[in-house]
């Protein structure tokens, strides 16, 4: 069995997450038991979420363990199998977490699933046709349900669910706003993922001066709303909003780090009667076999055709991680293990 190497959470973050809370180490890989696959990953799924997780306090979520293998989504290879269903070659997606090998229970309960890389590519698995785009699909299909012609708009909108949220709803006859950091990103969201249009928010020092800019760019008003972000963004969002306007909160990424997020403008959750729901994927996996066909046809068709940026070597994973958070990737974050 080969040797492993591994990323562990060393300690939590006080306020900013920092490379020296993580800690790379080398261990063996222990014996197949019966019914136990060894997986080869050959990427690392890096997503916000892991960033609540690093912290103790009280979450959706148990807190990752400190000196234990940081929880993430990976794709790769069965090298060895005592499984009747898998064999060795088989190209599968698991959480198996921030290191190059994992023994799994292949009976377990979402442990791995074999996946077709015949039309679309190994690392999508991981975003477009993964868990980025499945939480897209549930944000937009399940809470905000569009109609055809309404106006929908997306934070974060270059990354990997923002960008699948902006090809499902195009595909449902929308129009797709996004809110992205940077030229070089609201460029690409309208020339290649076909937005409509998208704001830059570091144009803007407060949200009224970002919502006058999306009144600009939704001059019918807002129905439906993803959010990744909160605080200034969801501020501006908040005073473009149509009477039963639907917004999905997914993330609140500006608040990662322990900063409040005060809501300037509650009252008009009331003024304009609109439903705020938050939602973890996860806990809606019975949605995930339709979301992900969706997904697949997209992306297999050359309609969606998602961006990835991608770090290379598994101990660059924290730096491309802290990167992440600051918005620093396009597309899907990954490592190349």
């Amino acid at each position: 069995m080969p040797m492993n190497r591994q990323i562990l959470l060393d300690n939590r973050p006080v306020a900013e997450a920092t490379e020296s809370n993580f800690r790379l180490v080398t261990t063996p890989t222990p014996d197949l038991q019966e019914g136990e696959v060894l997986v080869r990953h050959h990427y690392l799924s890096l997503d916000p979420y892991m960033r609540g997780r690093m912290n103790e306090g009280k979450s959706y979520a148990q807190p990752q363990p400190l000196g234990q293998v940081m929880i993430g989504g990976t794709v790769g290879e069965v090298v060895e199998s005592r499984h009747p269903r898998y064999q060795s070659g088989d190209r599968v997606v698991g959480m198996g977490g921030w290191q190059e090998f994992s023994v799994v229970k292949a009976d377990a309960l979402g442990a791995i699933r074999k996946v077709d890389t015949t039309h679309v590519p190994l690392s999508h698995y991981l975003g477009a046709v993964g868990m980025p785009g499945v939480t897209a699909w549930y944000g937009l299909v399940k809470i905000i349900e569009p109609k055809a012609g309404e106006t929908v708009t997306v934070s974060a909108a270059s990354g990997a669910v923002g960008s699948a949220y902006g090809a499902l709803a195009k595909a449902r006859g929308c129009r797709v706003v996004g809110i992205a950091g940077g030229q070089d990103k609201c460029d690409y969201v309208v020339k290649a993922l076909g937005f409509d249009a998208c704001i830059d928010y570091k144009q803007h020092a407060d949200a009224a001066s970002l919502s006058k800019a999306l009144k600009q760019a939704c001059p019918n008003g807002i129905d439906g709303h993803f959010e990744n972000v909160g605080g200034m963004v969801l501020d501006a969002v908040m005073l473009r909003t149509n009477a039963f306007a639907r917004i999905a909160v997914c993330g609140m990424i500006a608040g990662y780090d322990g900063k409040p997020l005060p809501m300037t403008a509650p009252a008009l959750i009331l003024v304009n009667r609109i439903k705020v729901q938050g939602f973890i994927v996860s806990e809606h996996m019975e949605v995930w076999p339709e979301a992900l066909q969706e997904l697949g046809q997209l992306v297999g068709s050359g309609r969606f055709r998602p961006r990835e940026t991608i770090e290379q070597g598994l101990e660059n994973a924290p730096k491309a991680f802290l990167g992440l958070l600051k918005g620093k990737n396009f597309g899907k974050q990954l490592v190349k293990i």
